[in-house]
């Protein structure tokens, strides 16, 4: 199947005029390789122009054969809607064959958040002895204080850290700026880190400027940060879905049950629509359910 040249154009689309990570770039891609792996199962080798809705609509059930989550397959589609997309802008193709495919409809899973008690358990797990433990405590502060995602917390610069006023700046999705506070728990934990542990690492060339590195001096990879949360939650024993995440929506949530405005814990988490943000208000609905159903005589 000769679709190499459309989906190189594709990719480099996706980066120079959407400004997207290469992660993201990497799923558009793994959505489009999964329709080739279709059709190469069925034995069919279409043009791109040849493409019908008839063809999506068997992709989506091989999919569903698969046992892939709808969540999944609603990503799926999502992707080739934006390869479509992209060949219908570059005249590659006359009609988008994605226009009338729906996703499958899925429930918005409330996602596994920590109480205060939990995040001290996982930080107080970490041994501060070892050359990763400073490091490791900073990191669990920052991703609890500043509700970052995993990729963002990577790629934090000490260039981006601003002490006098508390505040780091963070590169978010689509290389989006933006400014969040740091509380004065998080930012001493770094300051130890940084002015006690890092200052004696060999730093890689072309690392100079990360703030977490890992024991060879280079960035600290994701999957490094994913590894270590998942550790500390078996050795603490919580029986909870644990992930770097987590400790963002714990951030979020809290937050708005603190009596936090929607719109600022939105600006925070780098969210492009308050939509995204609005599921915390229904994790603090849930959790007034439970007061009301415990306490209150008439539940």
């Amino acid at each position: 199947m000769l679709w190499q040249s459309y989906i190189k154009g594709f990719s480099a689309y996706l980066k120079l005029e959407r400004s997207l990570s290469k992660n993201s770039i990497h799923a558009y891609l793994t959505d489009v390789d999964k329709l080739t792996q279709y059709f190469a199962s069925v034995g069919l080798s279409p043009a791109l122009n040849d493409i019908t809705p008839s063809h999506l609509k068997s992709f989506i059930s091989w999919l569903n054969e698969l046992g892939m989550l709808a969540s999944t397959q609603a990503r799926v589609i999502s992707g080739l809607k934006a390869f479509f997309t992209y060949l219908l802008i570059e005249e590659e193709i006359a009609l988008d064959p994605t226009a009338l495919i729906e996703a499958p409809k899925i429930t918005r899973k409330l996602p596994d958040t920590l109480n205060l008690m939990e995040i001290n358990q996982l930080i107080d797990a970490i041994d501060a002895s070892r050359p990763e433990g400073m490091r490791n405590k900073a990191i669990l502060e920052v991703l609890y204080g500043c509700g970052l995602r995993v990729s963002e917390l990577t790629e934090l610069r000490i260039s981006n850290l601003y002490r006098q006023i508390e505040f780091i700046k963070i590169v978010g999705k689509g290389n989006k700026e933006r400014l969040v506070p740091i509380g004065g728990v998080a930012l001493k934990l770094l300051d130890i880190y940084l002015h006690q542990v890092r200052v004696h690492a060999k730093v890689k060339k072309g690392s100079e400027d990360y703030i977490f590195l890992n024991r060879f001096g280079a960035k600290l990879s994701r999957i490094t940060v994913f590894t270590m949360i998942k550790g500390l939650a078996s050795a603490v024993g919580l029986k909870k879905t644990i992930s770097p995440h987590t400790l963002r929506h714990s951030f979020a949530t809290h937050l708005i049950e603190g009596g936090a405005d929607l719109r600022a814990v939105q600006e925070m988490l780098g969210h492009s629509s308050i939509t995204t943000t609005e599921i915390y208000t229904h994790l603090d609905r849930d959790y007034l359910r439970e007061v009301v159903t415990q306490f209150h005589p008439r539940s």
